[in-house]
């Protein structure tokens, strides 16, 4: 078979998969991947971008040579739409059989079971340390993230991949 024949029998895949989870069915594809999705919220830089902005509007009404025209307002609504990008882009963590996946501030990266030290988890964080690279946390604290759960679930994904699981 050709390469792009499995791309798009994938991507098929995944498109029923996807309708039939919404339904409520169960996936019809047996070699389909399984993964787990745990979400998050994200809600300080919303927040710390609406309290800026307030504070630029506030700052420029009370200085008298500074003219508040249509600039000013494009700026003020592009910083309100940044913080609404922010709040409704959840954070995500996808743990699948032999990687994780989250999204970083540029894009969403995979780390395979193989680059990945250890795990910590800990009252309100998860702590994955890579080989290479900076450690992951995921906070239960900034992100909202239900971190018993994904507790649970990377202490399974540990055992089944032979990577070192702390629990404090």
């Amino acid at each position: 078979m050709s390469r792009s024949w499995e791309r798009k029998v994938r991507k098929n895949m995944s498109v029923v998969n996807k309708q039939r989870k919404k339904q409520g069915s169960g996936q019809i594809v047996f070699n389909a991947e399984k993964s787990e999705k745990i979400v998050g919220r994200n809600f300080i830089a919303p927040i710390l971008l609406i309290l800026f902005i307030g504070m630029y509007v506030v700052l420029m009404q009370s200085s008298t040579e500074f003219k508040m025209d249509t600039m000013f307002w494009v700026t003020v609504g592009c910083y309100v739409l940044l913080a609404a990008l922010f709040y409704f882009r959840r954070p995500y963590i996808t743990i699948g059989k032999d990687y994780v996946q989250t999204r970083r501030m540029t894009g969403d990266k995979r780390v395979p079971a193989s680059a990945i030290k250890a795990i910590s988890v800990q009252k309100g964080y998860v702590i994955i340390e890579q080989q290479k690279g900076a450690n992951w946390v995921f906070s239960k604290l900034t992100n909202r993230f239900p971190t018993e759960e994904i507790g649970e679930k990377l202490k399974q994904f540990a055992q089944t991949n032979g990577i070192s699981f702390q629990q404090k």
